[in-house]
């Protein structure tokens, strides 16, 4: 998945890779170069499992000139990170034929801040973005306490992603709630599970099952085998299993809002 801030190659600022198979980082010199095309001078972050470093290497060597810094952060499983615009990246392990990683990304929202309130103490204007963050403020010989001007927790937004994998019990709680979650759908045919087992990834039914335990909102499915000439053709059996699913198709995307209900805090 690439996170960007913006539309365009310009507003790249996070490349993250699940693992080292070709599929999945031979196009990275192609992207590069995208980026270098549009002009982006700031510095680019990949991510990725231990070895992304020398595969990032390698691949540069026919993308060895680049207006921008490209760092790599090698990550393993239960490792944590933040991304541009307030984003959390959580990753664990999935279970391949090499090391691989499975992705959650969360976008944090904080609690209402209640002006009414800070209007009514007095409170000037000028210390309301500090209540808001969280921190007491002193006036005078008086302290005002941050929490109370803030309304209940409210959930955020969040998006899982995982590919080349089996299904694993874990993925029921890593994935938890997810608003989007991008799963492999390898084998769209359930007669397909022992070849699914053998290389280790999953049929749709597989996938749906995931999202199901999960409580995702949303399912979409990709990395198809190239055996699914008509990966809609068996959408019905993730249906069957979890009835919000869409087949991944390029260019295929959406748009992800805050909900206005406020969380029970408990």
């Amino acid at each position: 998945p690439l996170h960007s801030s913006g539309w365009g190659f310009r507003r790249i600022s996070t490349i993250c890779f699940s693992h080292m198979h070709a599929d999945h980082v031979a196009g990275l010199p192609g992207i590069l170069h995208a980026i270098t095309h549009s002009g982006r001078t700031d510095p680019v972050t990949i991510y990725g499992p231990e070895g992304t470093a020398d595969v990032v290497m390698a691949l540069r060597t026919i993308a060895p000139n680049l207006p921008y810094r490209v760092d790599v952060v090698e990550l393993s499983g239960g490792n944590q990170f933040e991304l541009p615009a307030g984003v959390i990246g959580t990753v664990i392990q999935a279970d391949h034929q090499m090391t691989c990683l499975a992705y959650r990304f969360d976008v944090p929202r904080s609690p209402q801040f209640l002006a009414d309130r800070a209007a009514e103490d007095g409170l000037e204007v000028d210390h309301w973005k500090d209540l808001q963050r969280g921190l007491d403020v002193a006036v005078g010989s008086q302290m005002f306490r941050a929490s109370d001007y803030l309304g209940p927790k409210r959930r955020g937004v969040s998006v899982g992603v995982v590919t080349d994998t089996r299904p694993l019990p874990r993925f029921s709680d890593f994935f938890a709630g997810v608003d989007l979650l991008v799963c492999e759908g390898t084998y769209g045919d359930s007669d397909d599970l022992p070849k699914a087992i053998e290389r280790k990834h999953m049929t749709f039914s597989e996938a749906a099952g995931i999202a199901r335990s999960a409580g995702a909102e949303a399912l979409w499915l990709t990395h198809f085998s190239l055996s699914v000439e008509d990966p809609d053709a068996f959408r019905h059996l993730a249906a069957a299993i979890y009835p919000n699913v869409v087949i991944g198709y390029n260019g295929l995307e959406t748009t992800i809002a805050f909900p206005d209900e406020l969380e029970d805090q408990s």
